[in-house]
């Protein structure tokens, strides 16, 4: 982790230096967000409203939150009602001949970036990345799509949308609660209230600041089943795996890596070399034999779609989806169900 991720989230004694030290560039940060704010507000600057309605799901933080499995998890249940779902991503990392970019199979980490490639392979729908977020949907409606999922974006507030799901990491929270660049938050804790509608990945963290606010939100697990093979997609149940591999070494280059190897113990993995790495690093074979070779290295399914050209016989990856109880996952059916009546794709 960062030395700066360890002030936003651990306290690191740093803090005592360099949060004082950030502390006027965080104020001109949220004069600049508050200007554009109310830029918005006054209509000097407009937002667009598509052809089509728009689900934001994103977070008021930076680092991963656990937003991808929601994305994949709604466009299962637009895929449920009939639905003709499209990816919007803005495309971190990717490297395309041109924006906006449809994804195809021959699409790659380098072209597309991880997040994008990972959703295109698990859902097969279209998905499209570029800065500019109004070309994608409309790139998207092109494709047939008749409700569209943006993956982040929340603070684009040039795209209308008809509903916002915000992601909150049950164990990280808000950090030190302070905005860019003293802080891991792009906006206040004021953001985390109505219309928006919250969804808590794991258990939450003990916090009287944040308790009421989060006391409404879905909540939300990440589920492992079966462990994958990077060069022959040859899948084993965990509990088969398990028994083969006992021990295994792990790398993960996502938002929080301890989040991964908690979920490998968790399900019984005994742990050897474990290497976190920052969010979407770029992975190279030297990476991969850093580790021994004699057991087996497991990564996310986010960083395999970045290993598979140059991944060795002992490379598998962990797929994780977005669990909700029944009660919740019928919460968001209806949210889905209701903008697709509303905007006439669906009868009542």
């Amino acid at each position: 982790m960062r030395l700066i991720e360890q002030v936003w989230f651990k306290g690191h004694n740093a803090k005592f230096i360099l949060v004082p030290l950030l502390l006027p560039l965080t104020f001109l940060f949220w004069l600049l967000s508050v200007c554009r704010r109310l830029a918005f507000k006054l209509g000097l600057i407009k937002s667009t409203t598509l052809a089509a309605p728009v689900v934001v799901v994103g977070n008021i933080g930076i680092g991963g939150n656990g937003k991808t499995p929601v994305v994949v998890h709604l466009v299962e249940l637009c895929q449920q009602l009939g639905l003709k779902p499209g990816v919007i991503s803005r495309g971190y990392g990717s490297n395309a001949p041109h924006y906006p970019y449809l994804l195809d199979q021959t699409s790659n980490s380098e072209l597309a970036g991880d997040e994008p490639l990972l959703i295109f392979k698990r859902c097969n729908v279209p998905v499209v990345i570029g800065a500019d977020r109004i070309a994608d949907g409309e790139k998207l409606i092109e494709q047939g799509c008749n409700i569209l999922i943006a993956d982040d974006g929340l603070q684009h507030y040039k795209m209308a949308r008809s509903l916002e799901l915000i992601v909150v990491d049950g164990k990280r929270l808000f950090g030190n609660g302070l905005l860019l660049p003293a802080g891991p938050l792009r906006e206040g804790l004021w953001r985390l209230q109505a219309p928006a509608k919250l969804i808590a990945n794991g258990q939450i963290a003990q916090s009287q600041k944040t308790d009421a606010l989060l006391n409404s939100a879905l909540r939300m697990s990440l589920k492992a089943q079966h462990v994958c093979h990077l060069k022959t997609n040859q899948q084993l149940s965990l509990i088969e795996f398990i028994k083969k591999y006992p021990k295994v070494n792990a790398l993960a280059g996502i938002g929080d890596p301890d989040r991964f190897f908690k979920t490998l113990s968790v399900n019984g993995f005994e742990l050897g070399q474990s290497q976190g790495f920052v969010d979407h690093h770029k992975f190279s074979a030297l990476d991969l034999n850093a580790f021994e070779q004699s057991l087996p290295l497991i990564m996310t399914e986010k960083d395999a779609v970045k290993c598979l050209a140059f991944a060795n016989d002992n490379c598998w990856y962990l797929p994780v989806s977005a669990e909700f109880s029944e009660t919740d996952s019928n919460k968001l059916l209806a949210d889905i169900k209701h903008l697709a009546c509303k905007n006439k794709l669906l009868s009542a």
